[in-house]
């Protein structure tokens, strides 16, 4: 038995923390709210986010940050993006020296455009080949009842996304490796603002056409930057890519796509907010996407609409036909 480490005791950090503790590792689980990390210990349950879930006896919680990583041999990192790196400003002389950080968060850092993994090594002080990323069609809510589901560790380095791989591989969690980090993360982030795309044009009433039309110019547009960041076309097409677009995008346990379709009936972003009832990390990302997509001259529609509704006012309407009245191209072009 290994013994591993979760920051943050949401939806998705309380559901790979279970994933972890049915592959067989002693799993500590850290959060702010003394309530829910008693809950997590002694009840094994985490009603705020997981209601009606059982957790593993091999998860407890503290909120005790040093003490939740001494002596872990991997440590997954799942809070909001924004925060990470005062959550992490004192972690890093308590790290084990050979632990593995995992980033399971997907996002870009508004102001330095960096990835997660990017803010992790900088926060941590680590080198890169001590981190990886875990991303692909991964709904907490249906992997914590074990609904069957693969996903991609990518790391620069091969052994440390084969031992990631091997601290969370369970009958229900499936893990590929891959090299390409920059992929498996741009995928993640970017498809939250898709989804916010969606979310609002279902809100409008659109159907599937126009669903199925967003989900694949956004998968364009993603890979177009990906590629201007190094990333691999491949890894955009599998789980990390696809994949988790397709998911996030049909699912109406995705946050993105829930804040999206309340945008789409006429909310404004404070009572969506209010409403989808979590955070939903494109209406973040959506502008640090764009920041990145500029400094490498990349042309991305959606989300640019998408940060228009958002944060400048746009009506949706209006950013539907601005979208469809662009100049027509060739569909490669």
């Amino acid at each position: 038995m290994s013994r591993a480490a979760v920051l943050g005791t949401g939806s998705w950090g309380t559901t790979f923390a279970a994933v972890l503790a049915d592959a067989g590792n002693d799993v500590t689980v850290w959060g702010r709210s003394p309530q829910t990390c008693r809950q997590i210990t002694e009840e094994h349950r985490n009603e705020r986010y997981l209601p009606g879930i059982e957790l593993p006896h091999g998860v407890r919680a503290t909120t005790d940050l040093r003490a939740a990583v001494e002596g872990a041999e991997v440590v997954a990192v799942a809070v909001p993006s924004q925060a990470v790196r005062a959550v992490l400003a004192d972690v890093g002389p308590a790290l084990a020296p050979d632990a593995v950080v995992v980033s399971l968060m997907k996002g870009v850092e508004p102001g330095t455009g960096e990835r997660m993994s990017e803010v992790l090594r900088e926060a941590l002080g680590l080198d890169e080949r001590r981190i990886a990323v875990v991303s692909g069609p991964n709904l907490a809510r249906e992997i914590a009842a074990h609904q069957p589901t693969a996903t991609v560790v990518a790391a620069t380095d091969e052994q440390t996304a084969a031992r990631v791989a091997h601290a969370c591989a369970t009958p229900y969690f499936r893990p590929y490796t891959h090299a390409d980090v920059v992929g498996a993360e741009l995928g993640g982030a970017v498809k939250n603002v898709i989804a916010l795309a969606v979310g609002m044009a279902q809100g409008r009433g659109f159907g599937d056409n126009t669903t199925a039309t967003i989900i694949t110019r956004g998968l364009a547009e993603t890979t177009r930057l990906g590629l201007a960041l190094g990333a691999q076309a491949e890894t955009l097409a599998g789980l990390a890519g696809l994949g988790d677009l397709v998911a996030t995008c049909a699912s109406r346990l995705s946050r993105n796509h829930t804040l999206g379709r309340h945008v789409g009936e006429g909310m404004t972003l404070a009572e969506a907010t209010a409403a989808t009832g979590g955070t939903a990390e494109g209406v973040r990302t959506c502008r640090a996407v764009l920041e990145l997509a500029a400094a490498h001259d990349v042309e991305m529609p959606i989300t640019q609409a998408v940060a228009a509704v958002l944060h400048e006012g746009l009506p949706v309407p209006e950013m539907t036909a601005a979208l469809l009245s662009r100049p027509r191209k060739a569909e490669q072009a």
